[in-house]
């Protein structure tokens, strides 16, 4: 018998799940020794690169979202803004539609959908004002398929009307990914509001061709005016309500959300009806209205133009505090006015 011991660890069999893993090579103690060991020098430097480096991307990352978000902050409200020239055949307020959408989804960035790691989305005004600007469409592109689009409103929907309209029913903060949503991928709003411009400028491309139909009737304006007068209600409720409930607080943090909202539908409206009046000036011309209609456009641009430099939702009797929104309200309420005696016009 020998009196020699085996020292070296023998393997331990393995058994169940555990046979199929691979046979990983053991660390002994003399393997440990040969990894090289850092001098209080080296890891003084490595502490001084990784307190660089960690502070080098706080900085990128507190720089990121303002730096980012003032790139993309850009607020629409040209007034003088004007669609691409367009044959006579065509429409003015289709082609000022496509013209507005263009402009909002390509011409620049749409940050009502952005998700949390883009700077767009700690924007806050520009979302609005976006999104009232397509309320504002979606009113008159529906009007357009329901009323002037087709014949006396008994033929079908024209088919480009159709689609555009249901394009702009999408909400405006609807990204690839939202699970609120859908657990599969979803087309973004911009993707919509891109195919509703291709669709109103399908329509305009037919109207010139004889292939669609334009109804520039005194009832059809009428009945476009008074859904318009409805939603410009609502936007007056929506001042008055803001005023109720908060004014004299120096941080209404609501108070913009209505002011750039109210400001993107006045902004859209603006246009689109100076577009309408072009399209209907034979009608308004008839019925004396083209003055009224004129200042009507007027008071809705000056409402959509104003520019403060932050929303204060002040006392209305205050000499201290400033209420943007009450002066707002002025210039809706006057456009009301306006319109609602076109419509008394139109009726006789």
């Amino acid at each position: 018998m020998s009196d020699d011991f085996d020292l070296d660890p023998q393997p331990v069999a393995k058994t169940g799940w555990r046979r199929f893993l691979p046979a990983w090579p053991r660390r002994t103690r003399s393997d440990l020794d040969d990894v090289p060991s850092y001098t209080a020098a080296e890891r003084s430097r490595l502490a001084k690169a990784l307190r660089w480096g960690g502070g080098v991307l706080l900085v990128i990352i507190v720089l990121y979202y303002p730096i980012g978000a003032l790139i993309s902050h850009k607020i629409n409200d040209n007034a003088d803004f004007t669609a691409p020239a367009i044959p006579a055949e065509a429409s003015q307020t289709v082609a000022m539609a496509a013209a507005l959408l263009d402009r909002e989804v390509n011409g620049t960035t749409w940050p009502a959908n952005s998700p949390w790691f883009f700077p767009g989305a700690i924007l806050d005004n520009m979302p609005n004002f976006q999104s009232g600007e397509i309320q504002a469409l979606q009113r008159v592109v529906t009007e357009l398929r329901d009323q002037i689009g087709r014949s006396r409103g008994t033929s079908s929907a024209d088919r480009a009307l159709q689609d555009a309209a249901s394009y702009l029913n999408n909400q405006p903060d609807i990204w690839y990914i939202d699970l609120s949503r859908s657990w599969a991928p979803m087309k973004p709003s911009e993707s919509y509001y891109n195919d509703a411009m291709k669709a109103l400028n399908d329509f305009n491309g037919r109207l010139t061709r004889g292939d669609a139909v334009f109804e520039r009737r005194a009832d059809n304006l009428l009945s476009t005016l008074d859904r318009i007068n409805q939603d410009l209600g609502a936007a007056s409720d929506d001042i008055d309500k803001e005023i109720d409930q908060q004014s004299g607080a120096w941080f209404d943090l609501n108070a913009d959300d209505v002011f750039y909202r109210n400001k993107g539908e006045l902004y859209a409206y603006g246009l689109l009806l100076k577009a309408l009046g072009q399209d209907f000036k034979q009608v308004l011309a008839e019925k004396g209205a083209l003055n009224v209609w004129q200042r009507m456009v007027g008071s809705m641009m000056e409402g959509a133009t104003l520019q403060p430099w932050f929303v204060i939702n002040g006392e209305t009797a205050s000499i201290a505090q400033p209420n943007h929104l009450a002066e707002q309200g002025f210039y809706l309420l006057r456009a009301r006015a306006q319109l609602e005696e076109i419509t008394d016009i139109l009726q006789k």
